[in-house]
């Protein structure tokens, strides 16, 4: 007889909760398994850092939040938690919140090797069932490239390329615009090419 698979542990969301609070590693959470996220680049933290103080100053004055990386979303209670790169926020409830929020408008994933299929896929299948969610991002370490996708009023999910220097993310109900030059200042990652394209397919 074949001896069977050891099963991962499942755990509660009790148990992921208590975990995370003594851990100084942070951890997702999806259907029971854990998944510990990796060490960021300086490219990943520069980028990601980049959207942020562009997102504060654009909601400077408003009722919007936005959040980094250290901040966990609730995706869906007790199913699937997880630590977007960067998150805006404008709900009331998630303004009293203390350590997680529920209800963003914007999500930015900053693309890494290990967790690009992850944050494409089954990551973003499960952000479109926020009822908040309207613009989320994926941002390359590789090269200037933001891919851009925005729930229309017809509930279809349009998707934009960003790649060129002047081209730019231009989100008026959070007063935010946001060039790629400004994405990518000081992050140490090349402009795209013509060719290049290809390859980051």
């Amino acid at each position: 007889m074949g001896h069977a698979e050891p099963q991962p542990h499942r755990y509660t969301t009790e148990e992921y909760f208590a975990l995370e609070e003594g851990s100084e590693v942070r951890h997702e959470f999806f259907e029971g398994e854990v998944f510990a996220m990796a060490g960021a680049s300086i490219a990943h933290n520069t980028i990601a850092g980049n959207v942020y103080m562009s997102c504060r100053q654009a909601l400077r004055g408003k009722p919007c939040r936005v959040q980094m990386e250290a901040v966990r979303l609730a995706v869906a209670e007790n199913r699937h938690y997880a630590y977007p790169d960067v998150m805006v926020s404008c709900d009331p409830h998630d303004q009293r919140e203390s350590q997680q929020l529920h209800r963003p408008v914007l999500i930015v994933e900053v693309l890494s090797p290990s967790t690009e299929a992850y944050d494409r896929g089954l990551k973003f299948n499960q952000y479109k069932k926020l009822p908040s969610l309207r613009h989320y991002l994926l941002v390359s370490q590789k090269t200037w490239l933001v891919e851009w996708y925005q729930l229309t009023e017809h509930g279809v999910w349009a998707h934009t390329a960003l790649a060129e220097a002047e081209d730019a993310l231009i989100i008026p109900e959070l007063g935010l615009t946001l060039t790629l030059a400004e994405v990518y200042e000081e992050a140490g990652v090349a402009p795209m090419k013509a060719g290049s394209a290809a390859e980051e397919e």
